[in-house]
């Protein structure tokens, strides 16, 4: 990018010094309507002819500028239209990223709601077994619901982390 934007400024400095034409090895420097030729006005001295052709001269040197120019800025447009590209496609990445994260999470928030819902399960199976059985003191059944219903809040705190 430094390197294109070089060059267009190089391109653009030349167009503005591109007053120099090079006829048989004679190098002529225009400024305006003035002709001159190693720092000397020749405008009155050379023919119409050779007038003419240092004018062809400098036309044609300044359309190729011209037509270098406009290369140069298509150059920069489809380098700016990559860059715009690879950030989109940097975005699109970086979104996926973030999905795949979220899914993730998800998983593993389902994966513990599972695992509290079996935990709270097992455990009124064993309370229930216990209390048939009559083998829980009340300190001991008291425990149990404590334990019952920590079990309870879990579910409830995972299923909120689901959402």
């Amino acid at each position: 990018m430094r390197f294109i934007l070089f060059v267009s400024l190089v391109l653009v400095g030349a167009l503005a010094c591109a007053q120099e034409v090079k006829i048989n090895d004679t190098i002529y420097e225009v400024k305006k309507d003035l002709i001159f030729e190693k720092g000397v006005d020749v405008t009155n001295s050379i023919s119409n002819a050779k007038k003419l052709e240092i004018f062809e001269a400098l036309e044609k040197k300044k359309l190729e500028m011209a037509e270098a120019k406009a290369s140069n800025d298509k150059l920069e447009k489809v380098a700016k239209a990559q860059e715009r590209a690879e950030k989109q496609q940097k975005k699109a990445e970086k979104k996926q990223k973030q999905a795949e994260k979220a899914l993730e999470r998800m998983a593993k928030a389902q994966a513990n709601y599972d695992k509290a819902i079996s935990k709270h399960k097992a455990a009124l199976k064993k309370y229930e077994k216990l209390k048939n059985k009559g083998k829980l003191s009340p300190v001991d059944e008291q425990k149990w619901l404590d334990k019952i219903e920590k079990l309870n809040s879990n579910i409830a705190k995972m299923k909120k982390k689901m959402k």
